[in-house]
C-alpha cells in the first residue's frame, strides 16, 4: 500500500462538501420564502419618538392662567399624533376634560402632518377666570397611525398639583 496515494487521494471530499452546501442554500432560500409567505415582513415597528417638551406655566391669581407647551429638542413629529391629556376636569380653549383628548398641535393651528419640530410652541388658556390650572398634570401624549401603540411622552404638574 502506498501511503502517499492515501493522503492526496481526495476524491469523496467535493461530493460530501457539494451536498452540504446545496443543502444549506435550500433551508435558507425556504426561510426566506416563508417569512414573506406569512407576512412577517411586513411587520412595521411604530415605536415612541425620542422629544423632550418644556412646559412654562403662568398663574395670573383669579385672571387667564396661561400654560404653554414648547417641543425642544428630538425627533420631529406629526402633529396629528400628539395630544394634551388632563388629569382632572378643567376649563382650557380646545383641550377637553379627562374623558376626552385634545390633539394639541392641530387644536392649535398647525394642519394634521405638519411636522412638529424643535421650536414649536402651543399655548393653553384657562377659558374663565375662576378656572386655576395650578392644580393639573398634563401630559403629551404620543399616539401611533395605527393607533396601535400610544406612550407618554412627558409630564408635568402645577406647583399646586
Amino acid at each position: 500500500m502506498n501511503f502517499k496515494d492515501l493522503l492526496t487521494d481526495d476524491d469523496a471530499v467535493s461530493p460530501v462538501i457539494g451536498v452540504i452546501l446545496m443543502v444549506a442554500i435550500t433551508v435558507i432560500l425556504a426561510a426566506v420564502i416563508g417569512t414573506f409567505v406569512l407576512g412577517l415582513g411586513d411587520q412595521v415597528s411604530e415605536t415612541a419618538p425620542q422629544a423632550s417638551f418644556s412646559f412654562d406655566f403662568q398663574d395670573t391669581d383669579g385672571g387667564q392662567d396661561v400654560f404653554t407647551v414648547t417641543h425642544e429638542s428630538g425627533e420631529s413629529i406629526v402633529a396629528s399624533s400628539i395630544s394634551l391629556k388632563s388629569n382632572q376636569n378643567y376649563s382650557v380653549t380646545d383641550v377637553p376634560d379627562n374623558n376626552g383628548t385634545s390633539n394639541a398641535f392641530t387644536e392649535w393651528g398647525y394642519a394634521a402632518d405638519d411636522k412638529i419640530s424643535a421650536g414649536t410652541s402651543i399655548k393653553a388658556y384657562n377659558t374663565t377666570g375662576n378656572t386655576d390650572l395650578s392644580n393639573q398634570t398634563f401630559s403629551i401624549v404620543w399616539t401611533s397611525e395605527s393607533g396601535s401603540n400610544s406612550a407618554t411622552l412627558q409630564k408635568w404638574s402645577g406647583p399646586d398639583a
